[in-house]
């Protein structure tokens, strides 16, 4: 894997400590700011997040209470070239990853082909039967994608993973970028920042082109589990950004296989869903009985085409983190084209030479759980102690296959404000991307920044922040 020549890619400052061209202009505006301006700055945007209530809640905490996602008020910026080759590899790899979805839910070529296999697919917990066979329009199973990047190198990036099914975070990228523009508008004056705040209008065409083909000016809302979901105020955000309604399980009803929403002039069909809701709680006649979040026999009017779901059920299969392995030779087989973004290397502890490797080197790597998410369940080696290393030892050894283990990559840096002033700070991006008749993305994604020194983990449940993204224009 290619190195950095010191211990991380500084975004910011190349070796020797000059300014890298894509940054000097903000450089320059940020030496002759006053010193106490920044911290000013940042208390105002946390008033304003506050008054907005943009929080999110930490589930498994015994207070239970909402956070602020903490906001960095220096942005991460990139170049138009460097943005065009990412783009171009994001897109790649989504369109791969629909069309294995399509697949295995039909003919699964990929797994006659001996690329995959049928263990892989049908073993999996997040497959579902009961979509074999459904078509769903444009072949589109995963509307909404976010795509986790990391950079270790001027010009390396890896995919460290991707999120198909309820993927969030856009409303901080979209209140980020809104948030700089009220508090810096010379910033903006100075540098030609390509828009975000386009997203919503993007997001409502996709959902449109999933609409039943009848429908010529579909009803389209958001499905939310409630206010006590964790992400419930994207949810809110996203809907009143699109101008649709915000509706939870009991507010719809299924008649004759269509989906219908309660309102104070009647009945009104639904023609598209984009759910935050999980696949096991959608429908209880299809799936958890117990669920009280879904809609009793949505799933029957999914199947029959009168409604579009976003994302599609069953999506799980394809962001699981060892079908993950796969991807590269996903896009080599339906789309004949080699991979523009690698993924990070990856060990398989279902794979008994593998597993011994791992178990060998625990404090080295970085251990995952195959379908965790949020930065839960995992193991960093190099900052757990021994007992720490020790206790996941015994989970691995309980279910290997249940686990993949990567290197522990020197995810680049950017410069970042904290207590001790403006220092580099590790980061990621997610883009969020849109599949319809087309694939398209705005300009940037979600930066996540680990606030703490010298930790890699960046997951605002474990402590991370978010900043803005900029994309420079030509």
């Amino acid at each position: 894997m290619p190195t950095s020549p010191s211990p991380y890619y500084n975004e910011m400052h190349d070796a020797e400590g000059a300014v890298r061209t894509i940054y000097q202009r903000y450089a320059r505006w940020l030496q002759g700011l006053p010193e106490a301006s920044l911290e000013r700055k940042s208390a105002e945007a946390e008033l304003l997040f506050r008054r907005l209530g943009i929080t999110f809640a930490v589930y498994g905490e015994a207070d239970g209470g909402e956070r602020l996602i903490p906001f960095d008020m220096v942005p991460r910026i990139f170049g138009a070239e460097e943005w065009r080759r990412l783009e171009q590899g994001i897109k790649q790899r989504v369109r791969a990853l629909n069309a294995f979805l399509h697949d295995i839910y039909h003919d699964r070529e990929i797994v006659k082909a001996g690329i995959v296999s049928t263990h892989q697919v049908l073993d999996n917990a997040m497959y579902r039967p009961e979509m074999q066979g459904v078509d769903l329009p444009n072949q589109v199973y995963a509307q909404i994608a976010g795509i986790d990047l990391v950079r270790v190198a001027q010009n390396d990036f890896y995919v460290l993973e991707d999120n198909l099914r309820t993927p969030s975070g856009v409303s901080y990228m979209l209140e980020n970028r809104k948030t700089m523009m009220r508090l810096f508008p010379e910033l903006f004056a100075m540098h030609a920042v390509e828009p975000v705040e386009h997203y919503p209008q993007m997001l409502l065409d996709t959902l449109r082109e999933s609409a039943p083909s009848y429908a010529t000016d579909p009803v389209i809302v958001v499905l939310t589990p409630g206010a006590y979901n964790s992400a419930y105020f994207e949810h809110a955000f996203l809907a009143s950004q699109m101008g649709v309604e915000l509706v939870e399980g009991q507010d719809l009803f299924v008649d004759q296989s269509r989906v219908y929403m309660h309102t104070t002039e009647g009945p009104q069909q639904v023609h598209v869903i984009y759910r935050r809701v999980d696949d096991d709680f959608l429908d209880p006649l299809a799936f958890r009985p117990d669920s009280m979040l879904g809609v009793p026999g949505l799933f029957d009017a999914y199947r029959a085409g009168h409604v579009a779901l976003a994302n599609g059920v069953g999506t799980g299969v394809a962001d699981d983190k060892s079908t993950y392995l796969f991807v590269p030779d996903m896009i080599r087989f339906y789309l004949g084209e080699t991979p523009i973004l690698s993924n990070v290397p990856t060990w398989r502890l279902s794979q008994a030479d593998e597993l011994g490797y791992v178990l060998e080197h625990l404090s080295e790597l970085v251990v995952k759980e195959v379908q965790g998410s949020g930065g839960y369940g995992m193991l960093v080696g190099p900052t757990s102690t021994k007992a720490e290393i020790e206790a996941y030892r015994q989970r691995i050894l309980s279910g290997p296959e249940n686990f993949i283990a990567q290197p522990t990559l020197a995810l680049s840096a950017c410069p970042t404000l904290v207590e001790a002033g403006v220092a580099p700070r590790h980061v990621d991006l997610r883009p969020f991307v849109l599949s319809g008749k087309d694939i398209r993305l705005v300009p940037g994604g979600l930066t996540r920044v680990a606030l703490r020194e010298g930790s890699l983990v960046v997951n605002s449940s474990q402590g991370g922040g978010t900043k803005d993204t900029w994309v420079l224009e030509d």
